[in-house]
């Protein structure tokens, strides 16, 4: 008997055809459903989750895993993390007209879950920004290229390039591309200027202000060591007077103290002597009485002696008219018929010259010994 090979085959047919058909029908209702669900979709910690539903943010969550079904319902991802940038515009014009370039690096941030409005008021403007990594680094390029303009514009070339103004042109930059970003809901972070481009003349003009300064640095510094030398100087002399004064101080100290105890010792050997001369007390006393008794007749003799020399005294002091008379007698007395004498001032005593040539005038010194008085030769 013969079996009929159609009939044979037929359950494998259908099976296939109905997996075929079960494959089919997933294919469309995935195709119906898939704007309407998603499952297990997992948030992570660096990201933000905004979940729609009918093409509207319903809700913006933090990391976890999230499962919806709904009208058109959805779940896109915000990276939170700092998206690097870094832009160099060679030529920027400053206020004074010179050319530099600038080289500016930072981070950029998108709205993160504690700004969920921010994040839900912008999301039809800005939402490409939100979830393209490029995007956004080219958006933040073009605000920092018009904040570097703005910031160079408004100062000269000194303030743009030299010591502290370069840290105050990093600020402007900064806040001038916050200011434009925040306006998209980014916020920009760790701005820094690493290089400045200099043109050639301005390189030149540069080095000459830089070895200015470190001329000026360096006068200034030479006349700090010229003040602490002299400073250094005087605390050295100061100290020799101070040793100096110590050791005179020392050298009077011990003066001192040997004068004490040289007194110490005169006193002890006046205590002996004292001693010594109490027994030999009334010999003493014998011997000062003949003394006083040989002095009082001593003054007595001399008195006696003198006598006549005090009387004279007192007759001249009491007579200074006669005094004069003496003394006038007493230098006529003294002259001879060849001295000669020049004239003095009324009152006063003359002086005796010795005569000689080219003493003039000479006079005659006639004198008589009884009145004293001097004659002028014819």
């Amino acid at each position: 008997m013969q079996r009929n090979p159609i009939g044979r085959s037929s359950p494998n047919v259908r099976s296939v055809l109905i997996a075929a058909g079960a494959l089919v029908l997933l294919v469309v209702l995935a195709a119906v459903l898939s704007p309407h669900i998603y499952l297990f979709t997992k948030i992570d910690a660096q990201e933000v989750g905004v979940r729609f539903r009918a093409g509207r943010i319903f809700r913006v969550v933090g990391p976890g895993v999230y499962s919806d079904f709904g009208w058109y319902a959805n779940i896109k991802t915000v990276k939170v993390e700092a998206v690097t940038f870094s832009v160099t515009d060679p030529e920027v014009i400053t206020q004074d007209r010179q050319r530099v370039g600038l080289e500016v690096s930072g981070d950029a941030f998108r709205p993160n879950i504690g700004q969920v409005d921010t994040l839900t008021n912008l999301w039809p403007k800005y939402q490409r920004l939100y979830v393209d990594d490029e995007a956004l680094r080219a958006r933040i390029i073009d605000l920092v290229l018009q904040a570097m303009k703005s910031c160079v514009g408004d100062r000269s070339f000194n303030e743009s390039v030299i010591g502290a103004s370069r840290d105050e042109l990093r600020l402007c930059v900064d806040s001038e591309t916050n200011r434009l970003a925040n306006e998209l809901g980014l916020t920009v972070k760790n701005v820094a200027i690493p290089n400045v481009i200099l043109a050639p003349e301005a390189q030149a003009s540069l080095d000459r202000i830089t070895q200015s300064r470190l001329d000026t640095e360096l006068a200034q510094q030479d006349a700090i060591k010229a003040r602490e030398q002299t400073a250094a100087d005087q605390a050295r002399q100061e100290g020799e007077v101070r040793v100096t004064l110590a050791r005179q101080q020392e050298e009077v100290r011990q003066q001192t103290t040997l004068a004490q105890l040289q007194e110490t010792r005169l006193k002890a050997e006046l205590v002996v002597i004292e001693a010594q001369k109490a027994n030999d007390l009334l010999t003493a006393q014998r011997d000062l009485e003949i003394n006083a008794v040989q002095a009082e007749a001593a003054l007595t003799a001399a008195r006696a002696a003198l006598a006549q020399d005090i009387v004279l005294a007192e007759l001249y002091a009491q007579n200074p008219d006669y005094a004069y008379l003496q003394a006038v007698q007493l230098n006529a007395s003294a002259l001879s018929a060849t001295d000669k004498l020049i004239f003095t001032p009324e009152g006063t005593t003359p002086t005796i010259v010795v005569p000689g040539t080219g003493i003039l005038p000479t006079i005659d010194t006639g004198v008589t010994a009884e009145t004293g008085v001097v004659t002028e030769s014819p």
